[in-house]
């Protein structure tokens, strides 16, 4: 089980909690950048995102909860440390079109589903994609619940991967703590994102160490 840890909720600064996440056993900084438009809070503009990462040596899991997301492509291009661009499903009228965007750079592509999207909509891009974030909050908040009602969804993309020889992994995002961790490990996923439950801890490593079941 793969770990990419978020920082929208914190006890330390952010600079702290960067570094934190850093120098822990976390796979990935997960790195939400929300536009104000496609959720109601604004946060880092590319040029923030270039700041806080030039020291890290993880790689960046960078999920777009924006409006137009084909604008930011270019220039999240250009940071080496990022690894996946992801893009919501709901955000663009026609995602294939961002997603060849980002299939033209050296950046894998990941496609964000909210808990209210059907994996049917996104059947047709899964031969593109190198990743799937499934949704168990509604996007823009960290500490909501953990929403038990979208782990079908979870099931139904490990079927569809394996008789279509898909590649893509798959990703948990809102609500993964100690107790939600297993309901998302028995549902099949490959990696998790957790946010509050490690970064509002004094011990990163033992609350990752307890997601990757270790």
């Amino acid at each position: 089980m793969k770990v990419g840890v978020s920082f929208i909720n914190s006890d330390y600064s952010l600079e702290e909690t960067i570094k934190r996440i850093d120098e822990s056993d976390a796979d990935y900084i997960h790195v939400d950048m929300m536009d104000g438009i496609f959720v109601p809070e604004k946060n880092y503009e590319i040029s923030d995102i270039k700041k806080m990462f030039k020291e890290t040596s993880k790689k960046l899991d960078v999920h777009l909860m924006v409006c137009s997301p084909n604008k930011y492509i270019r220039d999240l291009a250009k940071i080496p440390s990022i690894e996946y661009i992801i893009i919501h499903y709901e955000s663009h009228r026609r995602p294939i079109d961002v997603i060849n965007m980002i299939r033209h750079t050296d950046k894998k592509v990941g496609i964000a589903i909210n808990p209210e999207t059907k994996v049917s909509h996104i059947v047709p891009l899964l031969n593109h994609i190198d990743e799937v974030l499934v949704m168990s909050v509604k996007p823009g908040k960290g500490g909501q619940k953990f929403m038990e009602n979208v782990l079908y969804k979870v099931e139904t993309l490990k079927e569809l991967r394996e008789e279509n020889g898909y590649h893509y992994i798959i990703n948990i995002d809102g609500g993964i703590n100690a107790d939600t961790i297993s309901l998302a490990r028995d549902a099949g996923v490959d990696m998790v994102v957790s946010g509050s439950y490690v970064c509002k801890s004094d011990n990163y490593n033992e609350r990752i160490k307890i997601l990757k079941g270790n």
